[in-house]
């Protein structure tokens, strides 16, 4: 038989759930800190969405634009498909031997993780290239989505998928709910991306902008029409080349962008030349013990990957930028932190 005690305890559970459920409506960035960044948003949202303000951005022409690696999840200390590119070699092996002895792909298969970080960019091209083509489209998106499976991420023993920001899965989904599109708009690989963006992100296979192949049209053994990906760079979506495909894919200015690097300036600078009242942030990962830090705007470590440089600090600070800082804007990074 229940106590009066246990009765008044489950009432009392009960209205604290209630009114967590009542504090998140009322708060759609619950992962947020109160902060100018946080404010930003909110005031974004309310003078681009209200008829009545000389800022209103009509529903047509409502979009946003987040890049990926470092924006919205982890990129240290490796890009996410840079390490299946790398396995994919591994796995590719046994059919090429002669990568035993050629370069890079004998660094990769070496395991060699010092010797990795000395690659050059002509060497990953070459191990994307060999890893990425001579297949159709759905056969790779296959491939991709196996691996995205059953690869863990070392520090943290969770699938890549579950890396994601938690606060910019929340400002995107308070973004659609005020009727903006959100693109992903990335240097990685469009098909890469593609294969889990809706699920991971709420963002659907034609709003994500990357760096892509070109696509030949041609036939099966059996006859029927397939899309092959052959070794030729079609967009390479990264510094200027990100302005230049959002408006090959949607033919406008962004309203709002949010990055966290060089590779992401111009697509920056571009949302803010469109006029009205738009929304640049830039994510500055300060956040050693939750995440990683570095930069090396503002004293951080230096890095090869997702450079956020004193320059682009300054002009960030310049043109009234919003600077995110993970440390003290996000009360939690991730959707599984305690």
């Amino acid at each position: 038989m229940r106590t009066r005690s246990s009765f008044y305890t489950s009432i009392l559970s009960c209205l604290i759930l209630i009114a967590s459920a009542v504090a998140q409506a009322q708060d759609p960035l619950p992962s947020w800190n109160a902060g100018p960044a946080k404010q930003a948003i909110l005031n974004f949202v309310k003078v681009t969405t209200d008829p009545a303000s000389p800022n209103f951005v009509p529903p047509g022409q409502r979009i946003a634009t987040f890049d990926q690696d470092g924006t919205t999840w982890v990129e240290h200390p490796m890009y996410t498909q840079f390490v299946f590119a790398f396995e994919r070699v591994a796995e590719l092996a046994p059919q090429h031997p002669e990568w035993k002895t050629t370069q890079p792909f004998q660094t990769v298969l070496s395991g060699d993780k010092a010797a990795l970080t000395k690659l050059t960019m002509k060497d990953v091209e070459t191990i994307m290239i060999a890893t990425h083509t001579g297949m159709t489209v759905d056969q790779f998106h296959g491939i991709v989505k196996d691996w995205l499976a059953k690869a863990m991420d070392k520090r943290w023993d969770r699938p890549y998928t579950g890396l994601t920001y938690q606060p910019m899965l929340e400002a995107m989904q308070y973004l659609r709910a005020n009727g903006y599109k959100t693109y992903i708009v990335t240097g990685g690989g469009q098909d890469f991306v593609r294969v889990y963006a809706e699920q991971v992100y709420g963002v659907p296979p034609e709003q994500v902008i990357g760096s892509a192949l070109e696509t030949q049209y041609t036939y099966s053994k059996q006859g029927e029409g397939v899309l092959m990906r052959p070794p030729k760079l079609l967009l390479n979506d990264n510094f200027s080349g990100k302005p230049e495909d959002i408006y090959l894919f949607t033919g406008r200015h962004s309203k709002a962008a949010f990055g966290n690097s060089t590779g992401d300036q111009q697509m920056l600078e571009y949302t803010q030349a469109g006029g009205g009242a738009p929304l640049m942030m830039i994510v500055l990962h300060d956040d050693a013990q939750r995440e990683y830090a570095y930069g090396p705007a503002q004293g951080l470590p230096d890095t090869k990957v997702g450079a956020f440089t004193q320059a682009l600090y300054d002009e960030a600070k310049s043109k009234g930028w919003f600077v995110i800082s993970m440390k003290n804007d996000w009360k939690r990074i991730f959707a599984w932190e305690k």
